[in-house]
């Protein structure tokens, strides 16, 4: 078994197991930050549960965590081995007929999304650890009330930063739009390419597109 995970196969299928993973939880975080556009109150509650449910911090987490860095250092080691492929192939093809410009740039398209990902620990889950961790403050309020809300509106402000969300999620977008069904591919079901394809370009229009909505919402919305 720990040959299969070391072969080239072994790594692209697990690389997709935690594609597969890592787009599940995009849609979990999705909904829950979506619900900040129809009711701040839901959004308190709900965030509150996750941000003191026991499973979710203590066994979630740390899996969700360990994902978001397999899946990049994986990406990153599959890169370089296709890269070292390529020079070989393109004294002899085309590489640009045989593949897409996504599917040769994927590296590119990685790295700003781990840029974003940095910036996002940053605004959000580092000061998240300080209150809970190193404050010891668990019960989620400010001045009395909730202050999840207050504190996703507070990050929208600065249009600079709105601006960088807005880029980033569509680096996720082209991200998606190639890993989606190359991850089906992967774990060997690329008779279903063709089906998965029109599912794929929803996802990877949707996701991205209901997060820059969420963005430019409460931009355009902090003062009220």
């Amino acid at each position: 078994m720990s040959g299969f995970f070391k072969s080239s196969i072994g790594k692209k299928v697990s690389m997709a197991l935690s594609a597969f993973f890592l787009m599940v939880f995009l849609l979990q975080h999705l909904s829950i930050n979506m619900m900040s556009v129809f009711s701040a109150d839901l959004f308190n509650e709900v965030s509150h549960f996750m941000g003191t449910n026991p499973v979710v911090q203590f066994a979630l987490q740390p899996v969700l965590i360990f994902g978001v860095v397999f899946h990049f250092v994986m990406g990153f080691i599959l890169e370089l081995q296709n890269r070292n492929a390529r020079n070989v192939s393109y004294a002899q093809n085309n590489g640009s007929a045989n593949s897409s410009w996504m599917s040769r740039n994927m590296i590119w398209s990685g790295l700003a999304i781990l840029a974003f990902i940095i910036l996002h620990f940053i605004d959000f889950w580092f000061p998240e650890i300080n209150t809970k961790f190193i404050q010891g403050d668990w019960s989620g309020l400010h001045n009395g009330e909730f202050r999840y809300y207050h504190e996703l509106q507070e990050k929208f402000v600065n249009p600079i930063r709105v601006a960088g969300y807005c880029i980033a999620f569509v680096f996720l977008g082209l991200h998606l739009a190639h890993g989606f069904t190359s991850a089906f591919q992967s774990v060997g079901a690329a008779s279903l390419r063709k089906k998965l394809g029109v599912l794929g370009k929803a996802y990877a229009i949707i996701v991205p597109l209901g997060f820059i909505i969420i963005a430019l919402y409460h931009h355009l919305n902090h003062n009220h």
